[in-house]
């Protein structure tokens, strides 16, 4: 198995894509610590998979004490860090610039940017001192595209890609790699939200349009995404650090 004995720690994992990787990784032989706002979702996982394979907790990855208690939780549970996905984020309203207010912008950041940065400050040194691991971020096609009415989170996701970048430089000594993972449109929960909320703003059949403009024609699913993280986590991308990962179904070429 790709990643035996192996350590994971997984924000957002109670979402579609978190819990296709909670369960990939899991079949790949590692150990996950699953962090999310609430455990609703995450405890029915540890009940499913078993308490001796995953755990979870509760976070706001926007606040520096409860991330740095998720780290210290991981940690404490399963003896370090050796896999860190900054997978947990918010896609906010849907508007344009003009019509949206500012604490719309700002909720996104705090989750999507503030969140990255606090787990990367509060991980990197656990694995450092552990001789290394792999850190993916979630970025999204709408982190290397602009697209109407999605401003906010068009920001936000291209914003993870520079803190990618920059901690890739940072980290290389310590035998860390760091990579964003860039999904297209999935079938999840947020992009259902980005539909209606397209359809609110009168924008018409979003998901057919999105689908029209893709070269494979279809929603990826959330396991397709997941390949992608356990590629990623495991040492056949031994090689591979600062990149951007694009899983989008040929949607940004």
């Amino acid at each position: 198995m790709k990643l035996d004995n192996k350590v994971v720690l997984i924000t957002g994992a109670g979402g579609g894509i978190g819990q296709a990787a909670v369960r990939k990784f899991i079949d790949e032989g590692a150990k996950v610590m699953m962090a999310d706002l609430t455990t609703e979702d995450t405890q029915s996982l540890v009940d499913d998979l078993g308490s001796d394979l995953c755990a979870c907790v509760a976070v706001d990855v926007s606040q520096d004490d409860q991330v740095a208690s998720m780290v210290k939780a991981c940690v404490e549970r399963f003896g370090g860090i050796d896999v860190f996905v900054a997978n947990a984020g918010v896609e906010g309203e849907i508007g344009d610039i003009m019509s949206t207010d500012v604490a719309n912008l700002d909720k996104v950041l705090a989750v999507n940017v503030r969140g990255v940065w606090l787990g990367l400050h509060y991980v990197i040194p656990v694995m450092r001192d552990g001789g290394g691991g792999s850190i993916m971020i979630t970025s999204s096609g709408a982190g290397v595209q602009g697209s109407p009415n999605t401003a906010c989170y068009n920001a936000s996701k291209h914003a993870v890609i520079g803190l990618m970048r920059c901690a890739a430089l940072e980290v290389a000594p310590f035998g860390i790699r760091v990579n964003t993972v860039n999904p297209g449109a999935v079938e999840t929960r947020m992009m259902t939200s980005i539909e209606d909320g397209f359809a609110d703003a009168g924008a018409g059949d979003f998901r057919a349009m999105v689908e029209a403009g893709t070269p494979l024609g279809r929603y990826g699913q959330p396991e397709e995404i997941a390949n992608m993280m356990v590629f990623l986590g495991s040492d056949d991308s031994s090689y591979c650090t600062g990149g951007v990962y694009m899983v989008d179904g040929g949607n940004s070429t």
